[in-house]
């Protein structure tokens, strides 16, 4: 029997444990990647700390997925093996309940979660149904293509869905994992982008990034600093500090929106400058499939790319240290050897 190695969570909170399974054969709808890169998110800590209820375990982490279509189920349309693909957070959704029906499928009632719902992409093979599938560049390496899945389409869709304009003032608050993406669209995109974050020693990646502007918010008011660039469409909080993100909602336009994709636990929101001038707070869901193979195709054509750190399959246990550390620069992927 062929098997496969994979890096599970045998537990919440429990260490990672490198075993071998059977490779599985894909089912009705499903189809079989092999796997070439995984990116270590964030949000794999959802399954690592058990913090959704109802995952079952033992559970393979990971959504940010690259590899190769090696087998196809019964009733899959579309797909077949040989095909370059990426699988991301969302994965896939029904096609029926109200919410599909209506268009929202990242919404849908049914719908399942790479790494969370079923297993993931620490591993060599992935099964996955076949809606949750995007195609990938063939220009792209599976490295670069992986944090694509999650970190750059959070920060692609959440701007392209923003309302803002080319030669609207764009601000991406925060430099790292998303936010270092979040510069580079927002600039290719045509906004007039702003990179804020903490010190002065970030402003020349801000601008390396494409950033018209830098803002030192420890050092400079970052509300009042987008107010004299006449404020701000979108900004764009990739940071995972609610503080940051209550310092900088002031620097809105008129209809502006502070549109939230970084995950904090709380922020201040003044209430009158909402009603004053018609702005908002949002949160952003990262995207379906063919959001994330939009992403990969602008990333291309564009020249957006992750800066990412490599780990072997093997040491997965240091990479997830390295990307919960805060350090890495800027995304941590796996690569399965």
């Amino acid at each position: 029997m062929a098997v496969m190695r994979v890096a599970q969570v045998p537990r919440p909170k429990g260490p990672f444990e490198i075993i071998e399974r059977p490779i599985p054969e894909p089912g009705a709808g499903s189809v079989r990647i092999k796997v070439h890169a995984c990116g270590v998110c964030h949000s794999d800590s959802v399954t690592k700390e058990g913090l959704f209820p109802g995952i079952q375990y033992p559970r393979v982490p990971g959504h940010e997925v690259a590899g190769v279509i090696d087998a196809v189920g019964p009733g899959v349309a579309g797909w077949e093996p040989g095909q370059r693909v990426g699988v991301g957070w969302n994965g896939g959704y029904c096609g029926y309940c109200d919410h599909c029906r209506r268009g929202a499928f990242f919404a849908c009632v049914r719908g399942q979660t790479t790494g969370v719902t079923f297993d993931g992409g620490y591993g060599e093979y992935l099964i996955a149904p076949a809606s949750a599938v995007a195609l990938m560049p063939a220009d792209l390496p599976p490295v670069e293509a992986a944090p694509l899945m999650c970190a750059g389409l959070t920060t692609f869709n959440a701007l392209r869905n923003s309302g803002a304009r080319p030669g609207d003032v764009v601000a991406v608050l925060g430099l790292g994992g998303l936010g270092h993406l979040g510069v580079q669209y927002a600039a290719k995109m045509g906004f007039h982008t702003v990179g804020i974050a903490r010190g002065m020693d970030k402003e020349p990646l801000a601008r390396k990034l494409g950033a018209a502007a830098y803002i030192d918010s420890q050092a400079q008011d970052p509300a009042a600093e987008l107010l004299k660039l006449g404020g701000a469409k979108v900004i764009l909080a990739t940071a995972t500090s609610g503080e940051a993100m209550s310092a900088v909602q002031g620097g809105l336009a008129v209809n502006g929106t502070l549109l939230v994709v970084g995950a904090a636990e709380s922020m201040q929101v003044s209430l009158i400058p909402l009603f004053m001038g018609c702005r908002s707070v949002k949160g952003w869901y990262s995207g379906t499939s063919i959001d994330s193979q939009d992403t990969l195709a602008f990333s291309v054509r564009t020249g957006v790319r992750s800066m990412n750190e490599t780990y072997p399959l093997e040491r997965v246990s240091e990479a997830y240290d390295r990307m919960t550390s805060g350090k890495a620069r800027f995304r941590v992927v796996l690569t399965m050897g």
